[in-house]
């Protein structure tokens, strides 16, 4: 598969989970792709090693998006090793959850500065490099049309990354640069294992709840977001797609 040949992608947070298999997909279409990680290098290595082993092109970049800095060094290298930009995949994010009455301020602010903050700056940096039939894919969540009890915060984070894809969709359009989002339900990653809801019955109610039968997995997404990056999805912009396998 080569719809994504001579294309070139970045995506942040890209050292595991769903970042890794977008990474992998778009190398896998044809794509030159720079694995962003912040703190797991060896991740990021791996994840490179796959890319290279299957024969597509990779390189890993260090830069914490939530930075003014580190979101400008992400693109500045990117220009440096490929000389484009074609897409750019906003996965970076964290999350935690806790009832509202243990709410915290560092909680809010580290969550909105990943989140919201650093969509906003790595599109900023980005934004000149990106010409005609640029895509930009920013992943959200259904959470923000489930509304989980004891998510407030991180359900204002995506939902503040549904209203600036639409935004932007908006102000980039002109130039024929699309802007849309991907919201998965819930997705089976190291992220998901570690909180322990892989296994529990947080997981079974969803499941019981979703018309396909199962949770995520990380390839789920990743084919979405290769038809987004794609010339596939030419007329398709301010658009959130919910990939949840049917949950509502």
């Amino acid at each position: 598969m080569s719809k994504l040949q001579g294309k070139v992608a970045v995506v942040t947070g890209a050292s595991k989970g769903i970042g890794a298999a977008i990474a992998k997909a778009l190398a896998a279409a044809g794509a030159a792709v720079v694995v962003n990680y912040a703190s797991s290098k060896a991740g990021a290595d791996a994840v490179v090693a796959s890319i290279a082993a299957a024969g597509g092109k990779a390189i890993a970049v260090h830069g914490d998006v939530a930075k003014d800095g580190g979101a400008q060094g992400i693109i500045d290298a990117t220009i440096k090793a490929y000389g484009r930009l074609d897409v750019l995949v906003n996965n970076s994010g964290v999350y935690e959850f806790s009832p509202i009455g243990e709410v915290t301020e560092d909680q809010f602010h580290k969550m909105f500065n990943v989140n919201v903050l650093g969509l906003l700056l790595t599109i900023k940096a980005a934004e000149k490099h990106l010409g005609e039939g640029a895509s930009v894919i920013n992943i959200s969540s259904a959470v923000t049309s489930l509304f989980p009890p004891q998510s407030a915060i991180y359900t204002g984070t995506k939902g503040a990354v549904d209203a600036i894809t639409g935004v932007l969709a908006a102000e980039l359009g002109p130039r024929k640069i699309r802007v849309n989002a991907i919201n998965p339900g819930i997705v089976e990653t190291e992220g998901t294992h570690a909180a322990g809801f892989i296994g529990s019955e947080f997981e079974g109610a969803f499941v019981a709840q979703t018309p396909l039968g199962r949770i995520g997995q990380p390839s789920d997404i990743a084919d979405v977001a290769v038809f987004l990056a794609s010339d596939e999805s030419r007329w398709l912009t301010g658009e959130k797609l919910v990939a949840s396998g049917g949950l509502r």
